[in-house]
C-alpha cells in the first residue's frame, strides 16, 4: 500500500479541546508529517481565527476536519482505536511506545482498517468512558519529573512516529485475503446484544453488570473480530435469546 492511501486511513481525533490554536497546532503537526485527517469531538471553539493562524498553512485539513458529538460518533467505522494518554490503572489498557503504535498502525491499515489516534483535552486528558472505547491505549515516555506535553506537541510526536515507520518499509508481499475488520460500530452492536442477552438469561444473577462487561470487552477486543465473526456471534446471541423467551413462557414472541 502506497503512502497517500495509507495516510487516507490514519485519522487524528481530538477530543474536547479547549484551545483552539491547539487545533492548528496539531493541524499544521499531521501536514508535516504528511497525515492529511482531522476529526473533532465537542471543540470548545472551531472554527476560530486562532486555530487558522497557528495552522499556518494547513487550513485544508481545518477546512476538511469532521465534527462529531461523541467520541463514538467520530471512531464508528474505526478497526483500530488508540487512545494517547498518561499512565492510567483506572482502565486498564495495553499500553504501547509510540514506536510500537506506529507499526501496529501500519499492519492495521495493510489489513484494510481504519485506525484512529486520539487525544484527551489539555487539561483532563481522555475520560474513562472514552478510554472504554479505546482497543489500547500510547504512552510518549517523558520526563517523569516534567510530563506535562502540549497537545500539538503530542500529535507530533505520534505523527513523526508513523511517517519513520512508513519510510523504513521494504516493499512487502500482498497481505493474505481477509475480511474486513469488524468496524467500531458493528463491536458496539456486538457489546449491546451481549449485555441484553446476559440479561435474558440471567447471567449477572442479581450482581452489578458492569464488572463482567468489562472484562468480556477486553476479551473480544484482544481477539480482533472480522465483520463475519462479529455476524456470527450475534446470531448466537439471537438464538439465545429466542431460547431464554421460550423458558420464560412467552412462546418465543
Amino acid at each position: 500500500m502506497d503512502e497517500p492511501s495509507t495516510a487516507a486511513r490514519i485519522r487524528a481525533v481530538l477530543v474536547g479541546t479547549q484551545h483552539p490554536g491547539n487545533i492548528g497546532s496539531a493541524a499544521r503537526a499531521l501536514k508535516t508529517m504528511g497525515l492529511g485527517r482531522l476529526s473533532l469531538v465537542a471543540p470548545e471553539r472551531f472554527p476560530h481565527p486562532e486555530a487558522l493562524a497557528l495552522a499556518a498553512g494547513a487550513d485544508d485539513l481545518l477546512a476538511a476536519a469532521t465534527v462529531h458529538a461523541t467520541l463514538a460518533e467520530a471512531v464508528a467505522d474505526c478497526t483500530l482505536v488508540l487512545g494517547c494518554t498518561a499512565r492510567s490503572r483506572r482502565v486498564p489498557l495495553p499500553e504501547q511506545g509510540p514506536r510500537d503504535a506506529a507499526e501496529a498502525i501500519l499492519a492495521e491499515v495493510d489489513a484494510g482498517g481504519e485506525v484512529a489516534l486520539v487525544f484527551g483535552r489539555e487539561r483532563t486528558g481522555l475520560e474513562n468512558d472514552e478510554l472504554q472505547l479505546c482497543h489500547g491505549a500510547v504512552h510518549i515516555p517523558a520526563n517523569p519529573e516534567y510530563s506535562s506535553l502540549n497537545l500539538a506537541a503530542a500529535v507530533q510526536v505520534l505523527a513523526w512516529e508513523v511517517r519513520m515507520a512508513l519510510l523504513s518499509r521494504q516493499p512487502a508481499a500482498a497481505p493474505e485475503p481477509r475480511d474486513p475488520p469488524a468496524s467500531h460500530a458493528q463491536l458496539e452492536g456486538l457489546f449491546a446484544q451481549l449485555g441484553d442477552t446476559l440479561d435474558a438469561i440471567d447471567f449477572h444473577k442479581g450482581r452489578a453488570p458492569e464488572s463482567a462487561m468489562r472484562k468480556l470487552r477486553r476479551l473480544f477486543l484482544r481477539s480482533r473480530l472480522d465483520a463475519r465473526e462479529v455476524r456470527l456471534l450475534r446470531g448466537v446471541l439471537a438464538d439465545a435469546q429466542r431460547m431464554a423467551r421460550l423458558a420464560g413462557g412467552d412462546g418465543g414472541r
